[in-house]
């Protein structure tokens, strides 16, 4: 009676190790393509950051993002958009906080980092913000080799950019302003690839 009990527990347990196994990797990947005036980034969200991943999938669904800007660039750091105000934005305006009116709760996670091309949601920092809550749609894209890993675990890091690393470049290097705007726009169209 002990082996036929021993030999059902073992089964049970390959059962289940196959069917989470199973689930893991049906989960979908989710791949994005940013369309800019200096060439087309295309990468894939985490699934590890439910929330943000189905936030930003929602609003790039929805054109939310066509036609911003990316408004804050810095060379050997990232480039930085999703702010809804710098669509028809006149020259020299600040931008930097708009947003679609909500955040979203941090996702930290360990093992996703600020490398080259990670994905990561803005946030308001200092003492307002205690809980790391990022914006409900700006965000910005690593450029350095290095990555900016001083920023990990301080930021949610969503998603990367695995081809079109060189138009990050493009955009990270073009001439801005006193506010790191570039001085001519970079319109940026996301779609999202299923």
């Amino acid at each position: 009676m002990k082996k036929s009990t021993a030999l059902f527990a073992a089964i049970l347990l390959i059962f289940n190790l196959n069917l989470f196994s199973q689930t893991k990797t049906q989960q979908k990947v989710v791949k994005f393509v940013i369309h800019t005036d200096l060439g087309d980034m295309s990468g894939i969200l985490y699934n590890e950051t439910p929330q943000h991943r189905d936030n930003f999938v929602k609003l790039a669904k929805s054109g939310y993002y066509d036609g911003l800007l990316f408004h804050r660039v810095i060379n050997g750091f990232m480039i930085q958009g999703g702010d809804p105000d710098s669509k028809n934005a006149r020259p020299g305006q600040q931008l930097g906080m708009g947003g679609p009116g909500y955040t979203i709760p941090a996702e930290m996670n360990a093992t996703l980092k600020h490398k080259r091309g990670a994905l990561a949601a803005a946030r308001t920092g200092g003492p307002s913000n205690p809980l790391k809550a990022s914006s409900g749609s700006q965000f910005y894209i690593v450029q350095p080799a290095r990555g900016a890993h001083f920023l990990d675990n301080d930021y949610t890091v969503y998603g990367e950019v695995t081809e079109g690393l060189d138009v990050v470049d493009k955009i990270a290097t073009v001439q801005k302003d006193a506010n790191d705007r570039p001085l001519k726009d970079i319109k940026m169209t996301i779609k999202i690839v299923e």
